[in-house]
C-alpha cells in the first residue's frame, strides 16, 4: 500500500504497523540491523535524530522501499499540510 508521509511521526506510525504485520517485535527488529531496542521505539514515536542510515536500515529489514516524489498540488496553502 502507498502511503504518504510527511512527518517523523507519520514514518514511526507505517514502521510501526509494518513491524506488527510482520510479527517482529522492537527488539528482534533491532537486532537484525545492529542496534538497541531504543532506536526502533525512538522512530516509532518519531523522533526527529534518527540516522538516515538507520531508516533506511529499517525499510530494507521490513521490506519496504522509499519512494521520494514532487509534492501533488492541489492549490492548498502550504499550512495546510503540515
Amino acid at each position: 500500500m502507498d502511503q504518504i508521509i510527511r512527518l517523523p511521526n507519520q514514518l514511526g506510525a507505517f514502521v510501526k504497523s509494518t513491524r506488527l504485520e510482520r510479527k517482529m517485535t522492537q527488539t528482534q527488529l533491532a537486532s537484525l540491523i545492529g542496534k538497541q531496542q531504543k532506536t526502533i521505539s525512538a522512530i516509532e514515536t518519531g523522533s526527529p535524530g534518527t540516522k538516515l542510515d538507520t531508516l533506511l536500515s529499517v525499510i530494507a529489514i521490513l521490506d519496504l522501499d522509499l519512494q521520494v516524489m514532487p509534492r501533488r498540488k492541489d492549490g492548498k496553502d502550504i499550512a495546510d499540510v503540515f
